[in-house]
């Protein structure tokens, strides 16, 4: 037994107890002929003391210990004199009679503390110091305790688990495969799954009815701080259900999560709003809505008055800050800056200052007189104190600069505290997107989503303005997750793979053994994914993903700690009949 107690454990209540402890130094301290060590585990820290008048070898052999050594101790638990209330175990210490070295450490190569002065490429490296940081490990519980309070809720709503395969066929849809080549199959691929979608089809066919696991996916894609090649996802499929049912599910889903982990409770329904409500309020899919500052268009207001910028427009729309008239010209020319960033694409800002006086300043005042800006104001339900930040341009381009600029505002006057949650359902998405460049439409979500109902004429007639019966899940401006209700006659399936382009004979060939279970009596069904990753970090209060995964990818898809992707042998390629063309 190398512990009869973790560190962590130990209170006045065991005071006078003889215990063991094994753990890492975190820090030695030498003090008046006293030797005091911090012992850590994964579940706290305790304090030892050896005592130079009481036992002269021990406290010669505690001075060799440094950062990282494992030891093992055995002694009395004491009551501290100095007691440290900021430690679960600060009202007691260890006085040691045995110690032991398990095993030695080199100098770390950062400290091993809540504030590391590692940066985070070098704690990647070395991931394996990094978890025994609190801040690490803390994610890592939560993600424990997150997967588990999923699996309850899941249970108790009658899901199964089931495991679905990880080495499969390669997809045209979506983002790029990561392939496998079959050394007994030379010349031929298996790709890894970017999602279960197919197989959990298969098994509402098979009758399974209630589905889910917690799936591994792939895709290689460009890296962002909320994105890795592998990350995982919680796949639910149910039969029988149509779009509003699975909602109510998985908001009884989401409830059950936030009480669980976060002592959150909800009262009635998640909002529910649509796409294209989302983007002329918002300017995005996955509105963050902790705060207002909606979007208003102003077309019928500004046009036709000599200032070419908006005369030119498609589209003017703008937002109220509340509270900001008082900006200075530097913290505005910021703002202009900040709209014109490439990722954003803005031409230009316009704005104007609703004086606490209620007179109007803007930039345009050439051409806009006072009265004229009255009107803005009324539009905006402005109020002498707001700001009025204005953009044009083409509509999709404009709304989405103006939701980057909604956001960079809602930090500056501190309206997303990540602490406040607000969740919600944007539906009535797009069935199609037209691709402007290949002369074709894809599939918005995937090629398996059923349109609406009512919109399934406009197939022959105008497919781009088909809606689908799909729905995404966001929480802050972050999409955590979605899905839709599927095609399950094979006629209409067929329908969808034509406008996607595909022949007869490519969808047969691509996706030739769904085709062919749906000949076998499919059920209705319908399903959603919800992105684990995403979710944990959210609650973790952390914008990347990495924070609670344990081993990442660094921002170039590598891992550092054991320097992968790598260069396999000749005789591997050989075996795989494989031959390396080197990039010009």
């Amino acid at each position: 037994m190398y512990r009869t107690h973790h560190c962590g454990a130990l209170n006045l209540t065991n005071q006078g107890q003889k215990v063991k402890l094994s753990g890492w130094v975190k820090i030695t301290r030498e003090h008046g002929g006293m030797i005091f060590i911090d012992l850590r585990d994964r579940y706290g820290i305790t304090q030892l003391v050896f005592d130079m008048n009481r036992n002269k070898d021990l406290c010669e052999k505690a001075k060799k210990l440094a950062r990282e050594f494992v030891i093992q101790i055995e002694g009395e638990v004491i009551e501290r004199i100095n007691k440290n209330p900021e430690m679960a175990t600060g009202d007691i210490e260890i006085l040691v009679d045995k110690l032991d070295i398990l095993s030695k450490s080199e100098i770390p190569p950062f400290t091993i503390e809540d504030k590391s002065d590692g940066g985070e490429e070098l704690r990647m490296k070395y991931r394996y110091l990094d978890i025994r940081r609190n801040p690490v490990r803390k994610a890592l519980e939560l993600r424990h305790r997150f997967t588990k309070e999923v699996r309850n809720y899941l249970d108790s709503k009658q899901f199964i688990e089931v495991e679905t395969p990880v080495l499969i066929n390669s997809s045209p849809e979506g983002a790029r495969d990561f392939l496998v080549p079959s050394r007994l199959n030379q010349g031929q691929f298996y790709a890894l799954p970017q999602s279960p979608q197919l197989f959990k089809q298969l098994l509402m066919v098979a009758g399974l009815d209630k589905y889910f696991q917690i799936v591994k996916c792939f895709r290689d894609e460009d890296f962002r701080a909320d994105r890795q090649p592998e990350f995982t996802q919680i796949d639910c499929e149910m039969s029988f259900v149509e779009q509003n049912d699975i909602l109510e599910t998985f908001e009884g889903f989401a409830k059950h999560i936030f009480k669980s982990l976060k002592n959150m409770e909800f009262e009635g329904s998640f909002p529910r709003i649509t796409y294209e409500d989302a983007m002329n309020l918002y300017g995005s899919d996955k509105p963050d809505i902790r705060f207002g500052m909606k979007i208003h268009e102003l077309n019928n207001l500004v046009k036709g008055k000599g200032f070419k910028v908006f005369d030119d427009a498609e589209y003017v729309g703008g937002i109220c800050a509340e509270n900001c008239s008082e900006y200075t010209r530097k913290q505005l020319d910021a703002l202009i800056d900040f709209v014109k960033k490439p990722q954003i694409g803005a031409q230009g800002l316009v704005y104007v200052k609703y004086n606490t006086d209620g007179s109007l300043k803007s930039s345009v005042d050439k051409f806009y007189p006072e009265e004229e800006l009255k009107k803005w104001a009324e539009a905006f339900n402005a109020k002498p104190g707001d700001l009025l930040l204005v953009i044009s341009g083409k509509k999709t381009q404009s709304q989405k600069a103006l939701n980057e600029l909604r956001l960079e505002m809602g930090n500056q006057l501190g309206l997303r505290n990540h602490e406040v949650f607000a969740p919600l359902w944007v539906v009535d998405f797009p069935l199609l997107e037209w691709d402007e460049e290949n002369k074709r439409f894809h599939a918005m979500h995937h090629p398996f989503t059923s349109p609406k109902l009512e919109d399934i004429a406009l197939i022959d007639t105008d497919p781009g303005k088909v809606r689908a019966n799909a729905y995404d899940f966001v929480i802050n401006g972050v999409e955590v997750g979605g899905g839709s209700i599927r095609i399950h006659q094979e006629e209409l399936q067929q329908k969808m793979f034509g406008l996607l382009g595909f022949t007869p004979e490519q969808a047969q060939a691509q996706f030739g053994y769904l085709l062919d279970a749906f000949k076998f009596g499919p059920p209705p069904h319908g399903g959603v994914a919800f992105g684990l990753d995403r979710w944990v970090a959210m609650f973790f209060g952390s914008s990347s993903i990495r924070d609670v995964i344990a081993f990442p990818k660094n921002n170039a898809g590598r891992d550092i700690m054991i320097d992968a992707p790598s260069q396999i042998s000749q005789e591997q390629l050989n075996d795989l009949g494989i031959s390396i063309k080197p990039l010009k």
